[in-house]
């Protein structure tokens, strides 16, 4: 792979021979222009992304994952292929994910790849941000402040189309290929960026490469996940690079150019590097230069050539490795204060001993990762604190020199808390700005840890990370440092402030099941007012007052309290704030009976291009879908909720509430339609870091299709995300109702009962003590009775029925208080006629027979309600037992039932349901064949004989045998009397003797 100890000079020639075309760091480029082993790795990886086309066009765009362990030669393997691709005409982007210092920077590579693509080519790149404005945010030139101030709000969605189109333009002058390095120290952005790029693909000739360090993954590495979804695009190709063979090794080893080893010394490194050509060169290297001992430390083995630059070259290294693997030439003088031509002289050493390399934007870094974490890691305590104070203090005299991350890194390393508070807090702002929520939570987060209690700005931090935790999915962290600062706030700090305090409070409250009195605090927070106070807290205020006065039905006074928040708003040119109130009042108006009246307010506001992709309009799309998801309207719904989901993923809010909640709800419509496959992608584990409650909220929606498919192994997802109950009450309510349906799956009766009681009564605590969810829960609790009905022992039936009638009298309750408040929407109306149907089946099933026309009558309402709403599932399921009522009866109408509720459950792969028709499917074509077995006797007992003779030994009537297998009583004796014939017994205890003699029971 790449060769060590070169003559001097040779690597320069060769880096310059590439500057004009590689953007960025420089692919590592051999030497001595060695490669070895990776001929095939290089064939395969030109392949895939479309390189070696015979006209110079390619004739795809290929996108790549290529991993390996660090050392392995992903880099080396890339400079073969990028200087192809060059060769053949292509343009080559590439841009590097760093460690440390570049973890908090959205976008890194990219804002990489592209300022140097403005040096190289600066036409082109007016061309394309005069086409894409909101591109210029990633040029370091074009922000204001110098590359520091980064004010300003930008929708991460603009910016992200933005990128996308720029390559799209950039291809229109010959095909684009872009590399981007060390995934593994991504940021989230960047990680999301790439998944769009891999998802979406180009038009034009596009190609990307990704690699990272795979011995870098642990367990919860966030790139896991990423990874994951990426590996199901079909467009994605992975490369994984195995460690060389032992005679490839040994070629480099002896390819190496300044090196003389003898055989056993060459045989030494080959055992020692284990196929990694970056430690077999360091090793050759370190053996050469009579260090052999080193070669058992890595540490010490990667420090070998540092330690053959003088002093002054160690001195600059040393500073460069502070700033992580790459650094400016004009930082690098600012920090290390030695005169330009000591200062050339040092690099020049570390540049011919292999150490760092010249960048092409006028810069330096270092020849591998591992090399300058090894260097840093070697400095004394206190050369690193010297080293980040200079830093530190070069980037608050120059903001030019980099980033607000940048310095609060710097300064906090150097321990100046108050320098890091202020550089974190403007770095937080400016993630922000470019649709980073989860890098600007760090920095808040980071910056409320130098907070002392009575510093000025502690509460406007603690408003800034409270914001940030809930765009990323942490409305209770967000609560929780809200409230921790109420407490803690000292007195005398100023009402306004605490004012304003107060209505994050309780605008955050109200997005979790906290029990907070969030009317009493709004209350408190307006009351604190005084008149000389801004308008725009005013107006802020009055919006949160509005939205807690929706909460708890007070809609003539949340009217009111809406119609100033707006006026006051719009006085105060606060858009966003108006645009909120007004998706409130309209969901007011929904349920004040004019729902056409709330749609067309929520359409208009929609309809505003300014709008995509706010807060607002994602809120707006999560009250339009559930406007359509009430009324049984699914399609509009799913579309919706996907639309509202799409747009917070682009702007970087995925997880903020109503996006999780589009989500989630557009996975949950995908299963009630019948296109559980939808539901499993809009549900499953993504590219993105899910937080935990979000993971839960997901995996308990997702196990409606686990429940439908009889999956009792999900049981495992019940108990792990029970923790989540008493924190997001939707958790239990979703991962409860599967879990009834699991644990009757599971032939455990005892554990349904037990998880819907727990549930209940959790939920009446948080909620009400009669919530309209209890009629889905009743009713499947109620199903599962019935299915168990069938074979329980007689005082066991007798308590299933008792129980049974309890659960359809709170259901009945729940269904007349939502009629009267006219939430009696079509699913509503589907779950209330189940559970009487079920309770009706239950007294059937037990003997308690209400009568065949009540049956019916009711298992038909069903199906009909359920195929209004839309639910294929439950209608089918509804079918199933219609079928079973009209079987027993002997209706003609039970077979074609029967037979449309197979085809659902067919296509869904929905086993219980399979299970419970089998019976069905097999008694329309199963009454001839008994009636045929009865004139053979001394025949073995058909499989439905001895169905029929396990009731026997249970006790069974004949009727109750054919209440339990749809069949009428008097066929039920037939066979009987067939199977005591068979068997030559003369009653039915004497059957089920011989029977068990025979072994025919078990």
């Amino acid at each position: 792979m790449t060769a060590t100890l070169p003559a001097p000079g040779r690597q320069q020639g060769l880096l310059s021979e590439h500057s004009d075309i590689i953007c960025g760091v420089p692919l590592d480029a051999p030497a001595g222009g060695l490669f070895v082993g990776r001929d095939d790795d290089c064939e395969r990886l030109a392949r895939l992304l479309g390189l070696d086309v015979p006209d110079g066009s390619p004739a795809h765009a290929g996108m790549v994952v290529l991993s390996g362990d660090a050392g392995i030669g992903k880099t080396r393997l890339l400079s073969e292929v990028a200087a192809r691709a060059t060769a053949q005409g292509w343009r080559v982007l590439v841009g590097h994910c760093l460690g440390e210092a570049g973890s908090s920077l959205p976008y890194l590579p990219f804002t990489e790849m592209l300022g140097r693509l403005e040096a190289t080519a600066p036409e082109q790149v007016d061309a394309v941000v005069a086409a894409h404005p909101h591109l210029a945010r990633l040029f370091p030139s074009r922000r204001r402040g110098g590359g520091l101030d980064d004010a300003g709000t930008l929708d991460r969605a603009d910016l992200v189309e933005a990128v996308h189109a720029a390559l799209e333009d950039l291809a229109q002058h010959g095909p684009v290929l872009v590399v981007v390095e060390d995934v593994h120290w991504a940021d989230q952005s960047s990680r999301d960026l790439l998944s769009l790029i891999f998802t979406r693909g180009f038009d034009g000739p596009v190609s990307l490469v990704a690699s990272y360090r795979s011995d870098d993954l642990h367990r919860r590495h966030p790139l896991r996940a990423t990874l994951a979804h990426w590996a199901r695009l079909a467009s994605v190709q992975r490369v994984d690079l195995a460690p060389l063979a032992d005679r490839h090794v040994r070629e480099l080893v002896r390819g190496l150019g300044g090196t003389a080893l003898g055989e056993s010394e060459v045989q030494a490194v080959v055992d020692r590097a284990e196929g990694n050509a970056f430690f077999a060169e360091e090793l050759a290297a370190a053996s050469a230069l009579g260090h052999p001992g080193s070669t058992e430390d890595l540490s010490r083995l990667l420090l070998v050539r540092f330690e053959q630059l003088g002093p002054t070259g160690q001195q600059v290294v040393r500073m460069a490795a502070a700033a992580g693997r790459q650094v400016s030439h004009r930082m690098l003088a600012c920090v290390v204060g030695l005169p330009d031509t000591e200062l050339d002289l040092a690099v020049r050493d570390a540049v011919e001993h292999h150490v760092l390399v010249p960048t092409d934007t006028g810069g330096y870094a270092f020849r591998h990762a591992l090399l300058a974490e090894t260097v840093y890691d070697d400095l004394l305590p206190g050369e690193r604190v010297r080293a980040h104070e200079r830093y530190a203090a070069a980037l608050a005299d120059d903001p030019s020199l980099g980033t607000w991350a940048d310095l609060a890194r710097h300064a906090l390393a150097a321990g100046d808390r108050e320098r890091a508070l202020d550089a974190s807090v403007r770095a937080g702002d400016a993630a922000m700005s470019v649709g980073g929520p989860e890098e600007a939570w760090r920095h808040f987060k980071q910056a409320l840890a130098l907070l002392p209690d009575d510093h000025p700005s502690a509460d406007a931090v603690t408003i800034r990370a409270a914001g940030a935790a809930t765009s990323t999915g942490r409305a209770y962290k967000a609560l929780e440092l809200l409230q921790d600062r109420v407490a803690r706030r000292p007195e005398g700090m100023g009402d306004t402030a605490r004012a304003e305090l107060l209505g994050v409070v309780a605008t955050t409250a109200r997005l979790t099941d906290s029990p907070l009195d969030t009317l009493a605090v709004t209350k408190e927070a307006l009351g604190l007012l005084r008149p000389d106070d801004p308008t725009a807290l005013r107006a802020t205020l009055l919006a949160a007052h509005t939205q807690v006065l929706a909460d708890r039905g007070r809609d003539v006074e949340a009217q009111r309290a809406g119609d100033e928040a707006i006026a006051l708003a719009e006085q105060a040119d606060l858009r966003d704030v108006a645009d909120e109130v007004r998706v409130v009042l309209a969901k007011v108006r929904e349920r004040t009976g004019n729902p056409q009246e709330s749609q067309q307010a929520l359409e208009r506001i929609l309809a505003d291009p300014a709008l995509r992709g706010t807060p607002a309009a994602t809120r707006a799309l999560h009250h339009l879908g559930s406007l359509h998801h009430r009324a049984g309207r699914l399609a509009q719904a799913l579309e919706v909720y996907q639309q509202g989901a799409a747009q917070a993923r682009a702007t970087g809010r995925e997880w903020a509430p109503y996006a999780l909640e589009c989500r989630m709800l557009g996975g949950i419509v995908a299963y009630e339609i019948g296109d559980w496959v939808l539901a499993g992608e809009i549900l499953a584990p993504d590219g993105g870091e899910a937080p935990m409650m979000a993971r839960a909220l997901l995996d308990s929606a997702l196990l409606y299709v686990a429940a439908g498919r009889g999956d009792t192994t999900s049981l495992d997802v019940v108990a792990k995300v029970r923790r989540w109950w008493e924190t997001e009450s939707m958790v239990g309510l979703l991962s409860a109702s599967a879990a009834i349906d699991l644990h009757g799956s599971a032939g455990d009766l005892p554990a349904a009962v037990a998880v819907h009681d727990e549930v209940v009564a959790l939920l009446s605590r948080v909620w009400r003590p009669r919530f309209q969810a209890q009629l889905r829960l009743s009713a499947l609790l109620l199903g599962q009775l019935g299915c168990h009905a069938a074979t329980a022992a007689g005082t066991e039936r007798q308590e299933l029925l008792v129980r049974g009638g309890q659960l359809a009298e709170v259901a009945r309750l729940v269904w007349e208080e939502s009629a009267a408040s006219g939430n009696d929407g079509p699913e509503a109306r589907a779950w209330a006629a189940r559970v009487e149907a079920e309770l009706l089946r239950l007294r059937w099933l037990t003997g308690d027979d209400p009568g065949q026309d009540a049956l019916v009558t009711a298992w038909t309402e069903a199906v009909a309600r359920f195929e209004t709403y839309g639910h294929a599932y439950e209608t089918a399921r509804s079918r199933a037992r219609l079928a079973a009522v009209l079987s027993a009866g002997g209706d003609g109408r039970a077979d074609d039932e029967a037979a449309a509720a197979h085809d659902v459950a067919a296509r869904l792969g929905a086993r219980p349901l399979l299970d419970e028709l089998r019976p069905l499917l097999r008694h329309g074509a199963g009454r001839v064949g008994a009636r045929e077995a009865a004139t053979r006797p001394g025949e073995h007992l058909t499989p439905r004989e001895r169905e029929i003779l396990s009731l026997v030994a249970l006790g069974r009537s004949n009727k109750q045998i054919g209440t339990q297998l749809f069949i009428s009583a008097k066929t039920a004796s037939v066979h009987v009397s067939n199977i005591m014939a068979k068997l030559g017994a003369t009653g039915r205890g004497e059957a089920v003797a011989v029977a068990r003699q025979r072994g025919l029971l078990d």
